[in-house]
């Protein structure tokens, strides 16, 4: 694994030095839009909506859209000189964790001690463990401030991120408003139900049916040869004008071949006109000696 984020939890009167990793990983089948005729990549392109043109990287900047049409530009230095907490994972308190709803977890990150901070670690690992509680704290990862909280798997410490308040939203939905009459009866065939089935988690239990049905789908494709060449026209066009490049050349060098036949051609019958006429000549010349 590479570490994603280096820094310190700030404990009492210890900073101990750690590397954050991505605890978990996506393992989607990549899945592509492509064109249907050709099988050919298609590609999105950032286009500005103002003058129709493609913009370069270094070109863009952040923007805050106003009320009314504006936009505030915001360059990637301003953003930068912004105040940003420093690399530590500074602890605010201690709750236990069933206080926390799920809800609020984003994203965990593996913590692993520099050599250095390997006691230290251990140390707070075990008493978060014995005291059954977990760590609220705030850290910087990707520029930004995060509410997070700190708990112990498999004797390693994770980094869990958190949303912060106005990023949860509210289920206001009317049946929380409604008078439902629920009862007793079928309240208790619904526990006695849910406990009947209650068993311990295991997630090898539960595979990903649509993940498998797909791979099977790709390589039943591939095994009966249902592919296409996105390149295929691109080479046969390629072919086809090295071709008819070739027999453009050929017919260029035959015609060049054919010219300086028919001018060495001239040029003989134009030495051999001369030899004879000179011969001539010549002959009239002994034929007037007296």
């Amino acid at each position: 694994m590479r570490a994603v984020w280096t820094g310190t939890i700030g404990f009492g009167g210890y900073a101990i030095p750690v590397k954050a990793y991505s605890a978990t990983e996506e393992r989607e089948i990549p899945l592509h839009q492509v064109h249907e005729a050709d099988g050919g990549r298609v590609r999105v392109k950032r286009v500005c909506e103002v003058d129709g043109e493609e913009v370069p990287p270094g070109e863009m900047v952040r923007g805050y859209p106003v009320p009314g049409g504006d936009v505030v530009l915001l360059s990637d230095h301003e953003l930068a000189s912004l105040p940003m907490p420093g690399r530590t994972i500074a602890i605010r308190g201690f709750v236990p964790l069933t206080d926390v709803d799920p809800i609020w977890f984003a994203k965990s990150y593996y913590l692993e001690p520099e050599p250095k901070g390997t006691k230290p670690y251990v140390l707070f690992s075990e008493a978060l463990q014995q005291s059954g509680r977990i760590a609220l704290v705030t850290v910087a990862l990707r520029r930004r401030e995060t509410l997070g909280a700190l708990r112990v798997r498999d004797q390693v410490i994770v980094l869990e991120t958190m949303l912060w308040p106005e990023e949860i939203r509210e289920p206001d939905f009317p049946f929380r408003h409604a008078d439902v009459d629920i009862r007793p009866g079928e309240l208790r065939r619904a526990v006695n139900l849910v406990e009947e089935l209650t068993g311990e988690f295991d997630p090898g239990r539960y595979p990903d049916r649509y993940r498998a049905a797909l791979e099977s789908l790709i390589r039943s494709k591939i095994d009966g040869a249902e592919v296409v060449q996105p390149t295929a026209a691109e080479q046969a066009e390629g072919v086809t004008r090295l071709l008819a490049a070739l027999q453009e050349s050929a017919g260029e060098a035959e015609d060049a071949r054919n010219a300086a036949v028919a001018k060495a051609k001239a040029a003989a019958a134009r030495a051999a006109k001369a030899r004879t006429t000179a011969k001539r000549a010549a002959n009239r010349g002994r034929t007037k000696t007296p």
